[in-house]
């Protein structure tokens, strides 16, 4: 019993000293107003989960403090926020309600925590559909106050700290979850520690090995880092003390998940990457002084002492990333013989890109740079608006229309009239039109890029001059969702080609109708499914839609298939039905049509010679042993094994997290997979014979495909294999880079 006192008044004791932490943080913060409302949601929250405990063990009430010091410390919100992040679990968790919370705290803290608690449990539950439609509730929130997903962000963050305690397939789903949609909402919103923070925490989840290499590789580069930065910056800092300018330089190292990030998409060794190091140029302009023209002063003092890379140069000060961003970016030559890029910009600026501009725009009125930051803000709310008024009905559609939206990387493209308008890098002349006006969109024929004509389809380049021409007789088609890269365009796109198929299927249901009355029969759906299988359509919807649009005429064929007497058809028709339905049956080994036991999603699943029996690879990512992977369950009770940063499986952990299986290879080289190598190299007589030799007499490696292609010397090869696990294909790649004539060697 004194065990248990002492126990209780230890987590009072951690409990209070939270909540001092965070009213000290909030009294030195740049509000520091009035405490009281502040003390009283403390006291309110801890009263309501009391006795409530979190999987870690610790005090429920903890979390809502956390959350709150987060909003607090790291995103800059005022008492408002911290009350309404004290309080947003209070109405889902407890017999509380919104008015309660109304009548207590008054209307506006009460209207954040509702359209927290709308979405609580993570944007996607059980049923993807329903929680697609709260998120758009919560985009359309942010309108009217853009403080509830900055909340919910800050959520966020505290249960990726904390994600320790949850089973391997909470994680991923969490992970996948984080990567998928509140890193880029992060990053739109201009918080780009939380979103470094939010990405670095998700890799360390979702690829624990990968995660501890590349952090433990850069702890012991630390000391030559710091060496070189020091080495780097020492003329830069001589140069600015010169000219009386208040600075400060700030070493950059990359993040583990960037440089993980760089590593899959380029294809190279972690000692390939050479941009691990930046460094950040941060000044305190004098009152009289434009910051713009400081920026521009310090890059002409360090590209004096350094030469500029003449392709790498981005301004951001005269036209802001959509995020509010704002910056001077340059890359220069180190006397070492590197490359060190550097980012300059003022305290102003640090402090949006750090904090981003969301958390002040409705605090620091009559700037010039609050309204600036404003109207950025509300020219994203109004895109995402134009998404919702659009129904998606399917979830994953849904998602991917606002993934679009959360470009980070972003160009400059020029109206007719030399009106400058931001849009996402890789970006079409069809994206353009819609962006402009969605009747222009759609019946756009092609532009004038640089008073040059353009399909389309072409991408357009930073600084292009483009003129969008026309037709009336122009139409949508579904092939213009190949040219289409933002979402604003795919949206439009989508809801123009459902509307022309609503059309279709409603004039194919009239004709289907015309023929069962013609031929004297009942349509039910058994002599429908009859016709779908003579036509091989998936579904009666597909068969009015293909009627509908004349691609099919039904005709004699049809007619037997539905008045057919003799029985012959029909007990031929009911054997397929039954083969059908037990080929369906869930859960049903596919060998023997034995029932396969039912899956304990609470255990990871091991992959060995036994289960794999159950289980398909997916052949998107196409993992081998040695990957880190996960399993999707399907309706049938059959398991899809995907590599962990797989896009199929990214969008699963976001729709379909009940789903999600641990999974961890155990098949100690008993089974074969396939895998794709690519080579490249110098040719030369005897290259192929060398390569087979080493795959085949020396490694014994089985070669089941083989592709190789010259051109000026150099040549490409693409090999497919047979091997136990990714440790197979390192010591292949190894053994054949001591072949003179490769250059290189990886696993695609």
């Amino acid at each position: 019993m004194e065990e248990q006192t002492s126990r209780q008044q230890e987590e009072e004791k951690l409990v209070q000293q939270a909540y001092e932490h965070l009213e000290q943080t909030y009294l030195h913060s740049r509000h520091h107003g009035n405490v009281e409302p502040i003390r009283k949601a403390f006291n309110f929250a801890k009263q309501a989960h009391k006795g409530v405990r979190r999987l870690s063990g610790e005090p429920y009430i903890m979390h809502p403090i956390a959350v709150a010091q987060i909003a607090c410390e790291e995103i800059g919100l005022g008492s408002t926020s911290i009350c309404a992040a004290l309080l947003h679990d209070v109405v889902e968790d407890t017999d509380y309600t919104t008015e309660d919370i109304c009548n207590i705290f008054g209307e506006k803290v009460a209207q954040i925590v509702d359209g927290l608690t709308k979405i609580s449990g993570g944007i996607f539950g059980d049923k993807a559909s329903a929680q697609a439609e709260s998120f758009k509730k919560l985009l359309l929130t942010m309108s009217d106050d853009i403080r509830v997903i900055l909340i919910k962000i800050s959520d966020r963050l505290h249960n990726m700290r904390t994600l320790g305690s949850q089973l391997p397939g909470k994680q991923y789903k969490i992970a996948g979850e984080t990567l998928y949609i509140y890193a880029p909402l992060a990053n739109r919103l201009g918080l780009n520690k939380v979103k470094e923070e939010l990405e670095d925490l998700s890799f360390r989840y979702e690829h624990p090995e990968e995660y501890a290499s590349i952090t433990e590789r850069l702890s012991g580069m630390r000391e030559n880092l710091n060496a070189a930065f020091d080495e780097f910056t020492a003329p830069i800092r001589e140069r600015l003390d010169q000219q009386q300018i208040q600075y400060e330089i700030k070493a950059r190292i990359k993040s583990p998940y960037s440089i993980w990030c760089k590593m899959q998409n380029k294809h190279v060794a972690f000692e390939e990457i050479y941009d691990i190091l930046a460094v950040r140029i941060i000044f305190d302009p004098k009152p009289e002084d434009d910051e713009i023209a400081e920026c521009f002063h310090i890059y002409a003092i360090a590209s004096n002492i350094y030469k500029p890379h003449p392709e790498r140069f981005r301004d951001w000060l005269s036209h802001p990333k959509a995020n509010g961003y704002q910056a001077l970016h340059t890359t220069l030559m180190s006397k070492s013989g590197r490359w060190i890029e550097v980012q300059i910009r003022s305290r102003r600026m640090d402090d949006m890109a750090e904090q981003g501009f969301a958390a002040h725009w409705k605090y620091k009125e009559g700037s010039k740079t609050a309204k600036d930051s404003e109207n950025e803000l509300d020219k994203w709310l109004r895109t995402i608006k134009e998404i919702l008024d659009d129904p998606q009905p399917d979830a994953i559609d849904f998602l991917d229309a606002i993934k679009l939206n959360l470009y980070a990387s972003e160009i400059f493209v020029v109206t007719p009239k030399g009106e400058f308008k931001t849009m996402p890098a890789g970006c079409t002349a069809l994206d353009f039109a819609f962006s402009i006006h969605t009747f222009l969109g759609t019946h756009c024929i092609g532009a004038k890029v640089n008073h040059r004509l353009v399909p389309i389809s072409h991408r357009l380049q930073s600084g292009d001059q483009v003129e969008i021409l026309t037709s009336k007789t122009q139409k949508v088609t579904a092939e213009w969702m190949d040219f289409a890269t933002t979402a604003k365009a795919k949206s439009k796109i989508q809801a123009i080609l459902r509307r022309e198929r609503r059309e279709l299927q409603k004039k194919g249901e009239e004709i289907l109708a015309a023929f069962f009355a013609k031929a004297e029969r009942d349509p039910n759906s058994l002599l429908t499914d009859r016709i779908c299988q003579l036509h091989a359509m998936p579904s009666r919807e597909d068969l009015c839609v293909a009627l509908g649009a004349n691609h099919i005429v039904l005709g004699e064929e049809d007619l037997a298939a539905i008045t057919d007497k003799t029985g012959g058809r029909r007990k031929q028709w009911s054997r397929y039905l039954s083969f059908f339905k037990r080929g369906r049956s869930k859960q049903a080994d596919a060998a023997t049509g034995e029932p396969l036991p039912p899956i304990d999603r609470k255990k990871t699943l091991l992959l060995s010679e036994e289960t794999m029996k159950r289980c398909i690879m997916c052949d998107e990512c196409h993992p081998i042993p040695g990957d880190d992977v996960l399993g999707i369950l399907d309706d049938e009770g059959r398991i899809t094994i995907h590599k962990r940063q797989c896009a199929i499986a990214d969008k699963m952990k976001t729709t379909g997290g009940n789903r999600i299986l641990a999974a961890e290879w155990d098949t100690h080289k008993k089974l074969y997979f396939p895998a794709t190598i690519r080579l490249n190299g110098i040719d030369r007589l005897g290259v192929l014979h060398n390569i087979t030799g080493v795959l085949s007499q020396q490694l014994n490696i089985n070669i089941r495909q083989l592709h190789i292609e010259t051109n000026d010397g150099i040549f490409h090869a693409e090999i497919q294999l047979e091997v136990h696990d990714v440790e197979d294909i390192n010591n292949i790649c190894q053994d054949l880079k001591r072949i003179t004539e490769i250059e290189d060697v990886k696993r695609f």
